[in-house]
């Protein structure tokens, strides 16, 4: 008689929580989950990590059953550790944007088209590099105690494997892809890199293969398998099961849309950056400030339900009645306009109803991330059909308008931790020796929308048209 199931488990640490996910090696079948907040703030002590790890697997059941463990987690936070394994200082995370000015600093140092050559991306204040050359300029003590830099999700690995060792850190390309430091086009670190924003050398994660295994856990789940993990938007791609063609098109606080390619991309314009994904192939990704809080704003402004506002949306005409909005509430990434605020164009006596404002936000949001499929196709990016997840995609109103603004065919899988199911996946792929077919289930699928896609021309233009006025 076969044996009882081999059981894996998947982390993702993300910015508010940390999530675990159980599931079967062999079907993916979910069998228990546990999940604990992290504490608030754009710097945060790593062993707050730790401690919510430690607290989402006792809620997960614990893990001591479990063969095989990954860990997925925010990409680009900046983890500094002394000669010892002693965190010099609170990380920096992905939000923390003090590090701006040592980023358009080192850009204006090397050039976009530079550093587009050189690691597939052009740095902005998210990306690690460019909060150590903040470090050195404005905590140089804490630099100079610094032996060893990392990530979020290298640190996590680390510590399940016991080790104080600074030179045991290992990454994965995905994640590496976002340092600053790491090119996914050659596969090498450019140390070079460092040297230019920090003007002293540092201990950085080796970067091994997507199914390599990082060693064995010696705490939380003793004797498991550790995989090498990844970052969170890989994480999301290999939960899903992404394919070349494919585009995840996430709406959560902010927007995400993220190629699955064979060939890596280099982009001086700075809009997409240049990732590698969790299988060997490429993530170009594209992200937006604006998605699912745009539509909360609005529903607020108008006083209703989400529900109320889905209605009110689909009872409008295509293109709102001529309204337009520019959701740039937060400012903005793409078009890279942090200092903007929105903009509702467009106005006029007959067509400034509740109907068609919603109308304009659902499409505004939905617009901004078909400019960034429009970047990706630029570099060369397949786009066949768009995966849509995360908070926003349970909109009906979304759900029925983004095939006509994307003009392709998109599938709506069901809700799911997808960035803790990719980091099961790989666990299942290291115990297994081969990727795991997880079946993923859909809500929905729609063709690409038979709406005149040029009523939605005007947003692009308009979106051009405000990036060169400001």
């Amino acid at each position: 008689m076969p044996g009882p199931a081999q059981l894996v488990a998947g982390v993702d640490s993300s910015t508010q929580s940390c999530k675990v996910v159980v599931c079967d090696a062999d079907s993916g079948a979910i069998v228990r989950v546990g999940g604990a907040p992290h504490p608030d703030g754009t710097e945060v002590d790593p062993n707050a990590w730790w401690s919510a790890f430690e607290r989402a697997a006792d809620d997960a059941g614990g893990l001591a059953d479990v063969a095989a463990i990954s860990v997925a987690a925010q990409q680009h936070g900046m983890v500094c550790l002394d000669a010892d394994g002693g965190s010099v200082r609170p990380a920096l995370l992905w939000n923390d944007t003090r590090s701006a000015g040592a980023a358009a600093e080192l850009v204006s140092e090397l050039g976009p088209e530079a550093w587009a050559d050189a690691i597939g991306s052009v740095p902005v204040a998210s990306f690690t590099i460019a909060k150590l050359r903040w470090l050195a300029e404005h905590e140089p003590d804490s630099l100079a105690r610094t032996e060893a830099v990392c990530l979020p999700h290298d640190w996590l690995t680390w510590r399940l494997l016991g080790s104080r060792d600074v030179r045991r850190l290992v990454t994965d390309r995905g994640d590496a892809s976002g340092s600053g430091w790491w090119s996914p086009i050659d596969g090498r670190c450019r140390e070079d890199l460092i040297d230019l924003a920090t003007r002293r050398s540092l201990v950085v994660p080796e970067v091994c293969s997507p199914n390599a295994t990082a060693g064995e856990a010696a705490v939380v789940a003793p004797g498991a398998l550790v995989g090498i993990g990844t970052g969170d938007n890989m994480g999301a791609a290999l939960g899903l099961g992404a394919r070349t063609g494919d585009v995840i098109v996430s709406l959560g606080t902010s927007g995400v849309a993220a190629a699955v390619t064979d060939v890596p991309s280099r982009d001086p314009s700075g809009i997409v950056a240049g990732f590698a994904d969790a299988t060997g192939r490429f993530l170009p990704l594209v992200c937006t400030l604006n998605a699912a809080r745009t539509l909360d704003t609005v529903a607020g402004f108008l006083g209703v339900g989400h529900d109320q506002l889905d209605a009110l949306a689909l009872s409008a005409e295509a293109g709102a009645g001529g309204l337009t909005m520019l959701p740039y509430l937060a400012g903005e990434r793409t078009p890279n306009l942090p200092d903007a605020t929105g903009s509702l164009m467009g106005i006029g006596l007959d067509n400034l109803s509740p109907a068609n404002v919603a109308r304009a936000a659902v499409e505004g949001t939905l617009c901004g991330l078909r400019v960034g499929l429009d970047a990706l196709e630029g570099q060369g990016a397949t786009v066949d059909r768009v995966l849509l997840i995360a908070g926003a995609s349970r909109s009906n109103a979304v759900r029925r308008i983004a095939p006509a603004v994307f003009e392709r065919e998109v599938v709506v899988p069901v809700a799911a931790e997808y960035v803790a199911l990719g980091a099961a996946r790989q666990a299942a792929w290291i115990l297994r020796g081969e990727p795991p077919t997880w079946k993923i289930e859909e809500v929905e699928r729609h063709g690409a929308g038979s709406e005149d896609a040029g009523v939605y021309d005007r947003h692009r233009n308009l979106s051009a048209w405000y990036a060169n006025l400001l």
